[in-house]
C-alpha cells in the first residue's frame, strides 16, 4: 500500500519559512513518499452528482485555458463560472512563500470529512512537486475517470512519467509539453558571432565547450553570456545520470550538477554573468531594451509569462502594444543550445472524492487529449502543447512568431521534445534543487568556500527531510 500523505502534509504546513521555489515563486513541501505515515486515511470514492466544482491552482493560466478553450465554460466573475448547472469556484492562491501548497495541503487533509460542495474536485501540480501528491491516495488514477490509453496516445511520454506513482499508475495529465531551448538576443548574436541565423548560432553553441568560448567572446564585446547564477541550472540538472537520492536514502550530487557549479563559479569570477537570480529585478531588466545579455534558457511558457513582457519598452498595462518597435519585441530567436532539457509544466490531478468526475474527465480530455484544442492553444499563445502529432503539424506549417522575428519555434521544440527523459526524477527534486542553488550562491559570491557551502546544503535538506543522509 502506498504511503499516505497525512504526516507529510502536516509537516509541509509547518515548514513554510524554510522553503524556496520553482518557477517564478517560492514553493516546496515535504513529499508523501518521504515519511512514514502516522495513520491510515480512508479512501474516498468519486461520484458525479456535485453542484460545485472546486478548482485549486496558483495563477490565472489554467483559468485562461478553460475560459478560452473549454466551450462548456461560462464565466460569471473573476472567481466563479458555470459548466452546465454546476457552479465553478476558482481557489487561486499564489505560490509565494509556499502559500499554494500550504492551502492545498490543509484542504486535502480535510477532504474526507468536508461537505460535498467544499471538496476539492481538481487541482494543479508542477513537475517539481508532482510526486508529493501523485504518490498518495488523494489523487485519482486517470483510468478510474474513464480516460483510456488511446486518449493519451498522442502525449509525450515524459509528461506521463512525471505524474506516474510508485506503483506505475498514471495520476495526472498536462496540456503542456515544456522542452527547453536557448532564447538569444539577435543583436548580441550579430555582434558576437557575426550572425543571428538560428542554425549558425546553434553550431556555435552546440557543446558546453563551445558555449564557454562564446561567453568569452561575448565579454569582449561588452555582453554577459547569461544573466545570473541559475540560468543554466535546469539544463544541467535535467541531464543527470542518476536521481538525487539513492536506494539507501543517501544524497548523491551528480557529476552534471557539479558541472553547473564549476561553470557558474567561472562565469561569476570572470564577469560572464550579471550575478542575478531567477525572477529578480536585475534578471528581468537584463531581458529588456537596456539588457546586455546574450541569452536565456527557457521553455515555451517563458515567452508569454516573462520574456515578452520584459522585452517591451512600454508595458501593455501602460498602453504599449506587443509589436515590433516596442522595446526589443521581435529581436529574440531560439536555438537548441548545448543539451536538450525540460523546464516546468502544469498537470491536472483529480482529487479523490470528487463529486464531479465526469466534468473533470471532460476537462482533461478536452485540454490534454484533443489535438485540435491543443493546436489552437499553441496558435493562440505560442505555448508548446502535449500532442506530438499536433506539434509536428505546426512545425511543418508556415506558423511563425512575430516575437521571435518570424521564426517557427515550434519546429525547434518538436525536435527537442522527443529527447527528454524523466527516468531520473526524484520525489525530493524540488527541495534538493532549491536548497543546492541557494547554498551555492555564497560560494559563487566568495562568501564561503565550496565545502562550507556544501555543508550548509546538507544541513538544510536533512532538516527538511530527516530521512536523508549524506
Amino acid at each position: 500500500m502506498k504511503k499516505k500523505i497525512v504526516s507529510a502534509l502536516l509537516c509541509a504546513t509547518m515548514l513554510t519559512g524554510m522553503l524556496a521555489g520553482c518557477g517564478n515563486t517560492d514553493a516546496n513541501g515535504t513529499n508523501g513518499t518521504q515519511q512514514a505515515a502516522t495513520g491510515n486515511t480512508e479512501k474516498v470514492s468519486a461520484s458525479d452528482d456535485g453542484k460545485v466544482l472546486n478548482i485549486y491552482c496558483w495563477n490565472e493560466e489554467f483559468k485562461s485555458r478553460i475560459t478560452d478553450h473549454y466551450p462548456d465554460y461560462k464565466e460569471v466573475d473573476a472567481t466563479h463560472g458555470k459548466i452546465g448547472d454546476v457552479e465553478v469556484v476558482w481557489n487561486i492562491t499564489p505560490s509565494d512563500d509556499n502559500a499554494y501548497q500550504n492551502n492545498l495541503d490543509t484542504t486535502l487533509l480535510n477532504q474526507n470529512d468536508a461537505q460535498a460542495d467544499d471538496k476539492i474536485d481538481l487541482f494543479l501540480v508542477e513537475a517539481d512537486n508532482a510526486l508529493k501528491y501523485v504518490d498518495t491516495d488523494y489523487t485519482m488514477p486517470i483510468k478510474d475517470l474513464g480516460i483510456t490509453d488511446e486518449d493519451l496516445s498522442k502525449q509525450y511520454q515524459y509528461t506521463k512519467d512525471i505524474v506516474t506513482d510508485s506503483n506505475g499508475t498514471l495520476k495526472g495529465v498536462s496540456w503542456q509539453g515544456c522542452p527547453g531551448v536557448l532564447f538569444y538576443n539577435r543583436d548580441a548574436a550579430k555582434e558576437v558571432l557575426g550572425t543571428d541565423d538560428p542554425d549558425k548560432v546553434q553550431e556555435a553553441l552546440s557543446t558546453w565547450d563551445k558555449f564557454d568560448k562564446v561567453a568569452e567572446q561575448a565579454a569582449a564585446k561588452g555582453y554577459k553570456m547569461l544573466s545570473g547564477y541559475d540560468d543554466s541550472y535546469r539544463v544541467f540538472s535535467n541531464n543527470v545520470s542518476a536521481p538525487w537520492v539513492d536506494s539507501n536514502n543517501k544524497i548523491v550530487i551528480d557529476d552534471n550538477i557539479m558541472k553547473w557549479v564549476d561553470q557558474t563559479k567561472k562565469y561569476t569570477d570572470k564577469g560572464y554573468n550579471n550575478k542575478s537570480s531567477l525572477w529578480d529585478s536585475t534578471w528581468a531588466a537584463d531581458q529588456g531594451p537596456s539588457g546586455k545579455v546574450f541569452g536565456f534558457f527557457y521553455s515555451t511558457w517563458g515567452i508569454n509569462f516573462t520574456l515578452l513582457g520584459n522585452s517591451l519598452a512600454t508595458p501593455v498595462k501602460e498602453g504599449g502594444k506587443e509589436e515590433v518597435g516596442n522595446g526589443i519585441y521581435g529581436d529574440y530567436a531560439v536555438c537548441e543550445g548545448p543539451q536538450s532539457y525540460y523546464w516546468g509544466g502544469t498537470w491536472i490531478c483529480a482529487a479523490a472524492g470528487t463529486d464531479n468526475a465526469n466534468i473533470v474527465k471532460d476537462v482533461m480530455k478536452t485540454l490534454c487529449c484533443d489535438k485540435a484544442t491543443m493546436k489552437k492553444i499553441t496558435e493562440d499563445t505560442q505555448d508548446y502543447t502535449n500532442t506530438a502529432s499536433g506539434m509536428n503539424e505546426i512545425a511543418s506549417s508556415n506558423f511563425k512568431s512575430d516575437f521571435l522575428g518570424g521564426q517557427n519555434h515550434i519546429k525547434l521544440f518538436a525536435k527537442s521534445a522527443p529527447k527528454i527523459s524523466m527516468k531520473n526524477i526524484s520525489s525530493y527534486d524540488q527541495g534538493l534543487n532549491e536548497e543546492f542553488q541557494k547554498a551555492m550562491k555564497d560560494y559563487f559570491d566568495g562568501n564561503a568556500d565550496y565545502d562550507a557551502a556544501l555543508e550548509q546544503f546538507y544541513q538544510s535538506v536533512e532538516t527538511k527531510y530527516p530521512d536523508l543522509t549524506h
